[in-house]
């Protein structure tokens, strides 16, 4: 690979923005919309055109509930679209996936980054993500995918999560991943109350300081908003860009959305009003 595209991203002031390419059937915004290859690279293409930083491409629903896909059908479903992106664009592709062998397939057809919900905590992720040498997002969830909505239970949800990621930390630099390649996701809806929500986005600044990680954030069109405000899927984007802004304004480094030029115009207007002299 010549030179990760990520790494100056994370190095830059502004925010960088993360286009979501779901190539499953049954997630919960978009499932069954790009599960095609000409359809998903169609997606990417037109997320970057509208100004993603990142492209981020899964091949397993991590919605609440949803079921375990095997390594093979993941693979067949995320490396055909790595690959023809790729080859057209220059824009820098994520993997999301918790599976280690999928990371490093991945990487090989050309992605720059594992965005990992499990948090590099399945077996030999870690070594592999040494190995593979790219930036990598560790996200806390409580429980796993298919049972994590059914009784999130912390004591105190902020200091549980920051103390998650500085031991996850720990572990990744001294299985040999680089500190400055590490991301931290406090993991929005991931095994967390309406509540615990609001309380890891209102404290994004206090994360980042005790974890010393740039944060990346993903609430876009998640059930808390429904939660909070009665809104269905496809009426959460107002909603979406306000959580958007917010966790910019606060210091996240990465959003990972659905709607990327409605997101692209808000933070890149907020950002102008911040800089103006």
């Amino acid at each position: 690979m010549v030179g990760n595209l990520v790494r100056p991203l994370l190095r830059r002031k502004s925010a960088a923005i993360m286009g979501i390419i779901n190539t499953t059937p049954d997630s919960f915004s978009d499932g069954g919309k790009y599960d095609s290859l000409d359809n998903a690279v169609r997606h990417g293409l037109r997320l970057s055109q509208e100004g993603a930083d990142i492209l981020d491409v899964g091949g397993e629903s991590t919605r609440p509930g949803a079921e375990v896909v095997g390594v093979q059908e993941e693979l067949d479903r995320v490396l055909p679209v790595i690959e023809k992106l790729v080859s057209c664009t220059d824009t820098p592709i994520s993997i999301d996936t918790y599976k280690p062998k999928v990371m490093k397939a991945a990487v090989q057809a050309g992605a720059q980054m594992v965005n990992d919900v499990y948090g590099l905590r399945a077996d030999n992720a870690l070594s592999v993500v040494a190995q593979l040498s790219v930036p990598v997002c560790i996200m806390h969830m409580q429980g796993r995918p298919k049972t994590m909505q059914a009784e999130p239970n912390y004591t105190d949800v902020v200091s549980e999560v920051v103390g998650f990621c500085n031991q996850q930390v720990e572990s990744s630099v001294e299985a040999g991943i680089a500190r400055s390649d590490l991301l931290f996701d406090p993991g929005i809806g991931f095994g967390k109350t309406l509540a615990h929500n609001l309380l890891l986005l209102r404290n994004i600044d206090k994360i980042r300081s005790s974890t010393e990680c740039e944060i990346l954030i993903g609430v876009s069109k998640k059930s808390f908003i429904q939660k909070q405000l009665g809104r269905e899927v496809a009426d959460r984007v107002p909603a979406s860009l306000g959580l958007a802004v917010q966790s910019v304004l606060s210091g996240a480094k990465i959003v990972r959305v659905h709607d990327v030029r409605a997101t692209y115009d808000a933070i890149r207007m907020v950002e102008a009003v911040s800089d103006a002299k």
